[in-house]
């Protein structure tokens, strides 16, 4: 049996001693922001190639402009975005993951029950996109960074909110008397 709800929306609490289940909140990676300088290289290479791509400058072969253009692409545009692409954050019901990594994948797990403080950092131009850095600190682990956090005051109640929830149902199930069955 679960505990009533006085909103309709909002889940309901599991039954005491009765394991809740792991349910996603949010995932979200990294603001963006960095990107622009990106799109702004290739927009300049594509017009660059469609300028030259019919007439080279006289010493320099078709081939050479196809390769160098490809070679800034490949560094400037898909590099820059691959690895904004490899770092993804997690909020569970029952802990926030970090990963990162394109072809050896880091992971970081911070449970919300053991409770945490929450930092939160946010430079000029991170507070013009609503962005900002979020530090997880239990005083036991190292700090968990989450950098360049999209709608970081969002993430910030959010996190706060389940670490409140996970310390009233630990707490709760640590002080509740055992069902016994009457057969």
């Amino acid at each position: 049996m679960s505990q009533p709800s006085a909103y309709s929306d909002r889940p309901v609490t599991p039954a005491p001693g009765a394991t809740a289940e792991e349910l996603r909140v949010a995932r979200f990676r990294p603001s963006a922001r960095h990107l622009v300088w990106s799109a702004i290289v290739l927009v300049a290479v594509a017009g660059a190639i469609g300028y030259y791509a019919g007439n080279p400058p006289a010493p320099i072969p078709s081939w050479v402009l196809w390769l160098a253009a490809a070679l800034i692409v490949v560094l400037l545009v898909l590099v820059p975005w691959a690895r904004w692409f490899a770092h993804t954050y997690t909020i569970t019901t029952r802990r926030i993951i970090a990963q990162s990594g394109l072809f050896v994948r880091g992971r970081r797990d911070l449970t919300h029950v053991r409770g945490y403080t929450i930092s939160e950092r946010r430079g000029p131009l991170q507070r013009a996109v609503g962005a900002g850095t979020l530090t997880l600190d239990n005083g036991v682990d190292a700090p968990l960074r989450l950098v360049d956090v999209p709608n970081v005051r969002l993430v910030h109640e959010a996190l706060a909110d389940q670490v409140e929830v996970s310390q009233i149902l630990a707490h709760r199930d640590s002080h509740s008397i055992p069902v016994v069955d009457g057969g």
